[in-house]
């Protein structure tokens, strides 16, 4: 998605944006007259609970959607529910989602509160499946992970995003809760938060150790993220909890103290707006608002033959609609000019080399682009490393032929996990 290729016998020299490069007035997007949760779902989850159109629901209030042991949503306003029904994202990924008619008037379910002030916190944080910043909270939920380090990330794993550093710069107050509360809740012996230079006053304050990390791209990515900060080495799609290591976004832990210290579910996500001139902006929306109010209120208009991409130009998904809704994981969004996009090139690799000498992973990309190119999956995967990849993007950006590598190496993980989920319901 980057306009500019790069060419070099090096690595390239990408580095990360930092907050001092925005204003830190943050944007308040107005209540959505709709909102849309999705709940990412699998094969066997595909039962819809009795959440029928027309039930009123309230601000804050669970809404169990399949019957699978953890499939919930958090209503983020109060109002009328007007559709349930399946829908497929990015790479295939199957969902349910939820629309709500949304009343201007919060009123607020106060279940998480009784359970907060009856039984404490571990059995209130029980409730909640996601935080803005992350998806899914069953790795610090389940005591069996048993973590002993836990990162709390400062950083945003792709370019031109400031949404962690910019809690770290603003919310020290309630990320310096949340630290208290994440190691009470998972056990953890060793809580660090990893910040860039620019940030070490800021997390000074915070009861953590804290680790420098260089804002050298792609060193926010879990993998590299991990060894920076631990020494120790992990594979891409490992079980962290398996080695007892969890990774956390700094603006899960500030919701995770204002969770606890107002007993209330957060309703809002902070995200980083790029615009087609790369003019960064700081917004605040509920969660479940289409991407559409957030242009508006930006003044940003888009035309035919633009792309809007949800996260940063690295490794951000393009959406075929401004009716994508904000998620509780959505960093960044960003929009591009029709004239600012380079189109992608089916020529064959020249076998340069420029891939290869770039990757962080050292993965052999020229080799697993020809496997991938031509449907063999399981022997990119046996052969040629394709679950080594850490997904930045890297090789798509400075290959010469502009071949789609990072789409062709998520179609190879996407058809591989299509494989293994119908061997496993099939038995």
């Amino acid at each position: 998605m980057i306009k500019r290729p790069f060419f070099s016998f090096g690595k390239p020299g990408l580095r990360y944006s930092t907050a001092n490069e925005i204003d830190q007035d943050v944007r308040e997007i107005a209540i959505s007259e709709k909102i849309t949760l999705l709940l990412k779902t699998k094969g066997g989850d595909q039962g819809i609970s009795p959440i029928a159109k027309g039930k009123k629901v309230k601000t804050g209030e669970r809404l169990a959607l399949t019957l699978g042991k953890r499939g919930s949503l958090t209503s983020t306003a109060t109002g009328k529910v007007v559709d349930v029904s399946p829908f497929t994202g990015y790479a295939g990924q199957s969902y349910l989602s939820l629309v709500i008619e949304t009343e201007k008037q919060d009123i607020w379910d106060d279940t998480f509160k009784k359970i907060l002030d009856e039984k404490g916190p571990a059995e209130a944080f029980s409730l909640i499946e996601s935080l803005p910043g992350i998806a899914d909270l069953t790795p610090f939920a389940n005591p069996e992970n048993k973590l002993k380090t836990i990162i709390i990330s400062g950083f945003d794993g792709d370019l031109l995003t400031v949404t962690n550093q910019f809690i770290v710069k603003t919310e020290t107050g309630p990320l310096a809760e949340g630290v208290k509360y994440l190691k009470k809740i998972s056990g953890a012996d060793r809580i660090i938060l990893a910040v860039p230079p620019s940030l070490g006053a800021e997390a000074a304050g915070i009861e953590a150790e804290v680790k420098v990390i260089g804002p050298a791209y792609p060193n926010a990515l879990p993998s590299l993220l991990i060894e920076s900060a631990t020494g120790v080495r992990t594979l891409p799609g490992m079980d962290l909890g398996k080695v007892g290591i969890g990774v956390i976004s700094a603006e899960a832990v500030a919701a995770l103290g204002n969770l606890f210290a107002q007993g209330t579910t957060p309703l809002y996500k902070v995200l980083t707006v790029i615009d087609k001139n790369e003019r960064l902006a700081i917004i605040r929306a509920r969660i479940g608002t289409p991407a559409k109010e957030i242009l508006a209120a930006l003044n940003i208009e888009t035309g035919q033959g633009d792309r809007l991409v949800f996260g940063g130009p690295m490794f951000g998904q393009a959406v075929y609609s401004e009716e994508m809704p904000v998620q509780a994981d959505t960093d960044a969004i960003m929009i591009q000019d029709s004239a600012q996009i380079v189109p992608s090139s089916g020529d064959p690799c020249i076998n340069c080399g420029e891939c290869v000498r770039a990757c962080p992973a050292n993965v052999p990309v020229n080799m697993l682009i020809r496997y991938l190119e031509n449907g063999l999956y399981d022997e990119a995967a046996r052969d040629y490393d394709l679950f080594s990849c850490i997904e930045c993007g890297i090789c798509g950006y400075v290959c010469e032929m502009r071949i789609p590598i990072f789409h062709y190496i998520m179609l190879g993980k996407h058809e591989i996990a299509l494989t293994e989920a119908l061997e496993e319901s099939n038995g």
